[in-house]
């Protein structure tokens, strides 16, 4: 599951939870928690036309605004890569929120 659909299942924002697990980076190894690389988002957002993007982009500025305004001039509108959780990872970040 991608971090945003998480971050609404859990009642929090996005960075928030990406934060969570950064503190937590003992408890979510590589076969828990990983952030999708440049190409597997690209491929992503090419199979499903965008929406997917549009719908992860709406819900993280919308929800995550805080990060919107203390990020760099250099980094905003840059491409978001979500982290990506597997069912162990889940089951750790419900622990660790």
């Amino acid at each position: 599951m991608l971090d945003a659909d998480l971050a609404v299942l859990y009642g929090v924002r996005p960075k928030a939870l990406n934060q969570a697990v950064k503190r937590n980076t003992e408890r979510f190894p590589a076969d828990f928690c990983f952030q999708l690389a440049a190409k597997e988002w690209a491929d992503l957002e090419s199979r499903i036309g965008g929406t997917l993007a549009q719908a992860v982009g709406n819900r993280a500025s919308a929800q995550n605004w805080s990060q919107f305004v203390t990020s760099s001039m250099r980094h905003r509108g840059a491409t978001y890569r979500p982290y990506t959780f597997t069912e162990q990872g889940v089951a750790m970040l419900s622990s660790v929120l």
